[in-house]
């Protein structure tokens, strides 16, 4: 063989390796109907197995059945990693997104849920994520002209995932060690009654550290609240970026830019 052959020998590996970027960022980023299915199909995986994540602490009775479906999800979740890295333009700008890491952590529990169990309830996390992500936003919500439904759903995921989060550190911590918590259940009731300050009293956390948690948990959850209100009720904005100062969001009947004052063309929303 000669040494021209030798050099020419990696190239078809590299132009193959290529070819396999350019169809992920096809299907992770481009807007054919195609691409458009692809993500929405991982998305609705993603939804079921956020809801596998909810119902982990009642499905673990079920014995060596969770943890094939905890392994079928860890390969899921490392091939959609892998993929969205791929198809990313720099890995290192990905690696540097918390949402990667909350990711990566969360397949972590998974390979390992043996030594992580006591981690588990963060798995929940996936949920933030995701509805947090602009892959699910290109995805679902690329209908969306005006930011209100994107903006209320990131608040309400946020509270949700706050919610789940809470009640299954509770329920990891406290289960057999609290005569009030028995089950998910009431580890649940607890976490509500507590975030909304209700304090019916008939749970209640042992020792200094059991009050910190709810301290906690009422504060986050009243802001929480208060955000998701804010969402709701503030003045509805449409996303239309001012052509000089780059202005995202302004009123829908808005005819000059809040912050540069140039005049705008916003189009109604019917047409």
């Amino acid at each position: 063989m000669s040494r021209t052959q030798s050099a020419q020998k990696p190239v078809p590996d590299k132009a193959e390796g290529l070819r396999l970027r350019a169809r992920l960022r096809y299907l992770y980023h481009g807007s054919s109907p195609l691409a458009v299915r692809f993500r929405l199909a991982v998305i609705a995986i993603d939804f079921v197995i956020i809801g596998f994540f909810l119902a982990a602490p009642i499905l673990k009775e079920a014995g060596w059945a969770f943890y094939v479906i905890d392994y079928a999800i860890a390969f899921f979740l490392a091939a959609d990693l892998a993929g969205r890295a791929y198809a990313h333009t720099d890995i290192r700008d990905w690696l540097k997104k918390p949402a990667t890491w909350i990711d990566l952590f969360v397949l972590a529990t998974l390979l390992a849920p043996a030594f992580l169990s006591n981690f588990g309830f963060l798995r929940l996390l996936r949920l933030w994520t995701l509805l947090n992500s602009d892959f699910f936003w290109r995805t679902v919500g690329r209908r969306y002209d005006d930011t209100r439904v994107e903006e209320i759903t990131r608040a309400l995921a946020s509270l949700v995932t706050f919610i789940f989060v809470v009640t299954g550190f509770v329920y990891a911590s406290f289960l057999g060690s609290h005569p009030g918590i028995k089950g998910y259940l009431d580890a649940l009731y607890f976490t509500v009654a507590t975030l909304t300050t209700t304090g019916f009293g008939d749970i209640t956390l042992p020792g200094a550290w059991g009050r910190v948690l709810s301290i906690v948990v009422m504060l986050t959850g009243i802001t929480l609240f208060l955000r998701l209100a804010q969402t709701i009720f503030k003045p509805h904005k449409v996303r239309f970026p001012c052509p000089t100062c780059g202005l995202q969001k302004h009123d829908p009947d808005a005819v000059h830019c809040k912050a540069c004052g140039v005049v705008l063309c916003i189009p109604d929303e019917g047409a």
